[in-house]
């Protein structure tokens, strides 16, 4: 089995005219967490989406578990077991938190069932308060745990994780990073952008910054750290 689970190679990606991402290397192993960061614009999502067919490279190519995927169906990339968390959430609005819950449960592409109904439920204790609540009855936070929630009941290999405290109130951000490192200690790798590098950098192992769709830097939370410089240049902080 192959500790290399997403590997993008020489990825290059446009909207329209926009050339967004540019000659991109980046691969993702069995039970890391990487920071995908940057400031705004500068091609995070689109390398998400690129990754999970959203978005149709133009030249060349993703691979999941060494398997070609350019040009594959959304549906076919998330079998391969990719769990994707937009920015937006992307909750069913008219669905209660049990049906949503439900609804994406199933065994993982090995046949693991570790992410249960009920494990996600004392995961998520808000949840569990809230089952008969329709989607759109839940705070923005509440609506981001149904959707991690949802996310591991398909009990993936890879959780990708776009803007995971975006817009949420210091407490409840908290609790999403608690969460993420819950989710490290289950042995899910995952992929994180969030513009807190502090609180990223506590659970990484590694990072990847890009500007203007180009990686300027790869390494490791520590490594990132005792540069500030990097720091300061690239992520404004």
């Amino acid at each position: 089995m192959s500790d290399t689970l997403i590997q993008v190679k020489d990825l290059n990606s446009f909207y329209g005219a926009s050339h967004i991402l540019r000659n991109v290397n980046f691969d993702v192993k069995r039970g890391e967490t990487i920071g995908l960061m940057g400031r705004n614009g500068m091609g995070k999502s689109t390398l998400l989406k690129s990754i999970m067919g959203i978005v149709t490279p133009r030249s060349g190519e993703v691979h999941i578990k060494g398997q070609r995927m350019n040009n594959r169906a959304i549906f076919e990339v998330a079998q391969q077991g990719i769990a994707y968390v937009p920015e937006g959430r992307g909750i069913f609005a008219n669905l209660s938190v049990v049906e949503n819950l439900k609804m994406a449960a199933r065994p993982g592409t090995q046949g693991q069932n570790d992410w249960t109904y009920d494990r996600v439920l004392d995961t998520f204790p808000r949840l569990k308060e809230r089952l008969g609540h329709g989607g759109q009855q839940l705070s923005g936070g509440e609506q981001q745990m149904l959707t991690i929630g949802r996310a591991l009941m398909t009990n993936p290999d890879v959780l990708i994780l776009d803007e995971a405290t975006e817009g949420l109130a210091p407490l409840i951000a908290r609790e999403i990073w608690r969460i993420c490192s819950v989710i490290k200690e289950s042995g899910i790798s995952s992929v994180i952008v969030d513009k807190n590098w502090k609180h990223v950098t506590k659970i990484t192992d590694r990072n990847v910054i890009l500007v203007k769709g180009e990686v300027v830097f790869e390494g490791s939370s520590d490594l990132l750290q005792s540069q500030p410089e990097i720091m300061a240049q690239h992520l404004g902080v």
